[in-house]
């Protein structure tokens, strides 16, 4: 047998901004419960409440650290204005961009999304288990 071993799912929860919960609950999003998967069967999995995402690790093609959203956008689920990307929001601060090579479908855009922005607890994390290392984008990118 090769490689290091089995890779363990791994769950990475969101940081959640608690004077939105009410912005979050319409939703519903669940705290305890949503967040981003990475399985031991190669796929990446995102929830927010009724919303899912999945999609094979070997679709990922990159990951970053974004930060400083407007708060006004930052919260929910919504895609983006400027071009095909989804974001799974619950703070202000900073999230994960995740790029894909296929798009990813969504219950919002069926002809699926390039992007995902998610605003998790752990954000160097995340973007070393995707392989990305701790390299940040611009500290004014919108999710």
């Amino acid at each position: 047998m090769t490689g290091i071993g089995p890779i363990m799912s791994r769950r990475f929860a969101y940081a959640i901004d608690k004077r939105y919960l009410p912005l979050l609950v319409p939703f519903g999003f669940r705290g305890s419960k949503d967040g981003v998967t990475l399985t031991d069967e190669g796929s990446l999995s995102a929830t927010f409440g009724f919303f899912k995402i999945k999609t094979p690790l070997a679709n990922v093609t990159e990951a970053h650290i974004t930060r400083n959203y407007r708060w006004w956008t930052a919260f929910g689920v919504r895609g983006s204005m400027v071009d095909d990307g989804l974001s799974f929001g619950t703070n202000h601060n900073a999230g994960v961009c995740i790029h894909f090579a296929e798009k990813v479908p969504s219950p919002l855009r069926r002809s699926g999304h390039s992007a995902l922005t998610v605003t998790v607890a752990d954000l160097e994390g995340l973007t070393n288990a995707l392989g990305a290392g701790h390299g940040e984008a611009s500290s004014a990118s919108p999710p």
